[in-house]
């Protein structure tokens, strides 16, 4: 019982190192890949147009000057100066900052996807990594075993109980597995350079992958109403949210635009005349109504956004299905994977039990190499598909976690 609890722990404790180390290097790309970085900026130019609708049309200063000085009562009329602001029907300021701050929480939800994209890409990629990791050791493994096989076959022929072709077709399967393992160096170092720039650093660093890796007992359950929070989804509600903005900001420029101004007409004294408003300059304020009569634009504008939010709505129903059948086939899989799993750990304790009779059949000397290299085959089969039964079982679980959490 003591052994079992330790080997509990040992396990636990070696699932917590794993995702503590996965989830270093998550942290790490998220704040060095370039990818997230554009999508951070994409938010800050978002941000700042909020400074930039924050603002009132251009205020309008005109000047002009009499040629021909027009004679009034009081005097000839030199030139002309003119000062003059519009303004917007009261709240389309505060109804622009809004729409636009709308779009801001837009590109924020696309920086959450983005991470979690990122995210999956990184744990698919390291659980391949430590797949190839595994399975060149089995490789290893596979070859001493072999080599201990050559030594009982060399002997076997010294004292005429076995044959040179036996040697040859063990030496034969070795450099089988020798290529097999080389080819997997290469993958690994071609996959290692595709995690490392996923983490925007050189492709030559060594990536620290776990040693062993074992599916849980049980698994954590998951219900589909987590969709419902999922990045991908919660886009769909902030255009939705986006277009009732601009929904509001069209109803306020469709109202009646204000302008005030002032005119101020310098005046030149009649000569040679005396009343009390010889020569007085002329101020003149003005009050200016813009008023859209033909307002086809607006009621247009309007129609465009009552659609735009029925196709977003069918967008979202269309994704939620999409993310239903992947979270259906996810957990599928990693169904199929422990099932998988359990089944080679059966295999290769009965290939084990086989290898187990074959030596002792050596020590009466009725050994048979073919059986030898029948198991030694039987043996690296079942331990490469449970190897491959973990790596799926973890990478379905990070896609699960992608939709889910």
């Amino acid at each position: 019982m003591k052994n079992i609890s330790l080997l509990v722990c040992l396990l636990f404790v070696s699932a917590f190192a794993k995702a503590q180390e996965l989830q270093s290097y998550i942290q790490e790309a998220e704040a060095n890949n370039p990818d997230i970085q554009a999508y951070e900026l994409r938010y800050n130019i978002a941000q700042e147009k909020i400074n930039e609708v924050n603002t009132l049309p251009n205020t309008t200063i005109s000047a002009g000057y009499f040629v021909s000085e027009p004679e009034t009562r009081t005097g000839a009329q030199r030139a002309r100066f003119s000062v003059s602001q519009m303004l917007p029907w009261f709240g389309t300021i505060t109804a622009r900052e809004n729409y636009v701050s709308s779009m801001a929480e837009k590109e924020f939800v696309e920086i959450a996807i983005a991470k979690r994209k990122l995210a999956l890409s990184i744990a698919q990629s390291y659980y391949q990594l430590y797949s190839n990791q595994a399975r060149q050791k089995v490789l290893d493994e596979n070859i001493q075993l072999l080599k201990t096989y050559e030594r009982l076959a060399l002997t076997s022929v010294e004292v005429g109980k076995a044959s040179a072709v036996d040697v040859l077709r063990l030496q034969i399967r070795q450099n089988e597995l020798q290529q097999q393992k080389e080819v997997l160096q290469e993958e690994y170092l071609a996959e290692q350079s595709a995690f490392n720039n996923l983490l925007n650093r050189k492709e030559s660093i060594a990536v620290s992958v776990v040693e062993q890796m074992a599916i849980p007992s049980g698994d954590l359950m998951f219900s589909e109403e987590g969709l419902a929070l999922n990045p991908e989804l919660l886009k769909y509600d902030k255009l939705y949210e986006s277009i009732e903005q601009s929904e509001i900001l069209n109803q306020k420029e469709s109202a009646p635009n204000i302008g005030f101004g002032l005119d101020y007409v310098p005046v030149s004294e009649r000569p040679e005349m005396n009343f009390s408003d010889n020569g007085k300059d002329i101020i003149m304020p003005m009050v200016t109504l813009s008023i859209p009569i033909f307002n086809n634009k607006y009621n247009s504008i309007s129609k465009q956004n009552e659609l735009r939010q029925k196709e977003i709505k069918l967008q979202k129903d269309e994704r939620l299905n999409v993310l239903e059948t992947l979270f259906a086939k996810a957990k599928s899989a990693r169904n199929q994977s422990r099932i998988k799993f359990n089944t080679q750990v059966k295999n290769l304790k009965q290939a084990r039990d086989a290898e187990e009779i074959l030596i002792k059949n050596y020590e009466t000397g009725t050994i048979d190499f073919n059986d030898v290299l029948d198991i030694q085959e039987l043996q690296l089969k079942f331990q490469t598909n449970q190897i491959e039964s973990v790596r799926m079982y973890y990478t379905q679980s990070a896609i699960i976690n992608y939709l889910i959490n």
